[in-house]
């Protein structure tokens, strides 16, 4: 078997979304956003690339934990990934158990399934014991626009694209947003359901105002939203319980939950009808799918949450295949960093995306890329801001 002869990290920074996005005004500024990925080489000159979604936010600690934890898988099998994977929770998990260093594991991680798969001739999903993998339906995932006109052009994407659910951003505040899309979807035959964006807030809305909103939409429209993502904070996960017995809605959640135990554990506490696991996040390919396994055993649907590039995207629905997924999410906001790291086009029929066929993940450093999209110090996430007073008399 062909050992590890380099790991190198890079971090790449290109335009994200579109202008007045609510992501890019509240937190990228610039309107650029970082990647940050690993190449991994091995000695007969295969290489893995793998995504860690730390790099978002804390580009450079990013970089650093990569480098302290390369010396020790240097020289060793590459395709022993999951023993190579427990090596390097062995480096990390003393002092970084839960967080930021299970990004980067998961990008070492995600880059020796890459490896091994263009070594093998083989997509990662059959490496994970998928040979026959079926297609999995997306959900178009976007819906931060402060305007309708921004809101309606994207309903029409997903109507091209066959796609018949739509996830928007709104938090409690914001029932004429969710109202406004629900009503305009129904022409399309879309559903709509809604990311609160509470992972990120300390501290968040409360369970009451949160069935306040779901009141007050089904009032307005006649029915709720088709699922109700991250609409706790981050503190409070012992009331999503409580949340799915009294909000007669779907519950997801779990993209920022680090560690597949805890993961499981909350699925097994009843927290979520759709649990959200992301490779770049929990651990890599392997733990996601720990995670498919604890759904299955208590009755949840596993739904990979992705939201970085297009390693992180690649990753995280092979481990969809090889799981079994009846469902994915779609990020439409454009950013280049996903679309130029692909190794083909994906094909999407009827809003279902069918399994690739390219070796390892599908994905490449192609020439030029790092130096077409060098990193720029002012690429970074910034997670502590003051939401802008914005008007909501523009939903009607």
């Amino acid at each position: 078997m062909p050992k590890i002869s380099r790991i190198r990290p890079v971090l790449l920074s290109a335009p994200y979304a579109t202008p007045g996005d609510l992501e890019v005004l509240l937190h990228l500024p610039s309107g650029y956003r970082t990647t940050g990925l690993v190449e991994v080489t091995l000695e007969d000159g295969t290489t893995g690339v793998g995504e860690g979604y730390l790099a978002v936010f804390a580009p450079k600690v990013f970089v650093g934990i990569v480098e302290l934890i390369a010396p020790y898988l240097l020289g060793k099998e590459a395709l022993e990934v999951a023993e190579r994977y427990r090596e390097m929770c062995g480096v990390c998990d003393y002092w970084s158990l839960q967080g930021a260093a299970r990004h980067v594991t998961s990008a070492l991680e995600m880059a020796l399934w890459d490896a091994a798969g263009k070594h093998l001739g083989l997509p990662v999903y059959a490496l994970l014991g998928r040979t026959q993998a079926q297609p999995v339906q997306l959900y178009g995932s976007g819906g931060d626009a402060t305007h309708p006109l921004a809101m309606r052009a994207e309903l029409e994407r997903l109507q091209a694209w066959g796609i018949g659910l739509f996830k928007i951003r709104a938090r409690a505040h914001q029932v004429a947003k969710t109202v406004w899309t629900m009503r305009a979807a129904e022409p399309f035959g879309l559903e709509v359901a809604v990311d609160m964006t509470q992972n990120l807030a300390n501290p968040a809305q409360p369970l009451q105002k949160v069935l306040g909103y779901l009141e007050a939409v089904e009032a307005a429209t006649g029915r709720k939203p088709y699922f109700l993502e991250e609409s706790l904070g981050p503190f409070d996960s012992e009331s999503l319980p409580r949340l799915r017995q009294q909000g007669g809605v779907r519950v997801a959640g779990g993209e920022t939950v680090t560690t597949a135990a805890e993961l499981c554990l909350r699925v097994g506490q009843g927290c979520y009808d759709w649990v959200q696991p992301d490779a770049s996040v929990v651990g890599g390919l392997g733990q996601t799918l720990e995670v498919f396994e604890a759904a299955r055993q208590h009755g949840a649907e596993c739904v990979v949450h992705s939201w970085g590039g297009g390693v992180s995207l690649m990753a995280n629905y092979h481990a969809a295949f090889a799981g079994g997924a009846t469902w994915a999410e779609w990020p439409m906001k454009p950013y280049a960093l996903r679309d130029e790291l692909l190794a083909g086009p994906l094909e999407i029929r009827a809003g279902n995306l069918r399994p690739p066929v390219q070796p390892g993940l599908g994905v490449r450093l192609s020439p030029g890329l790092e130096a077409r999209y060098p990193f720029r110090e002012d690429a970074v996430y910034a997670c502590l801001v003051r939401p802008p007073a914005l008007d909501e008399g523009v939903w009607g």
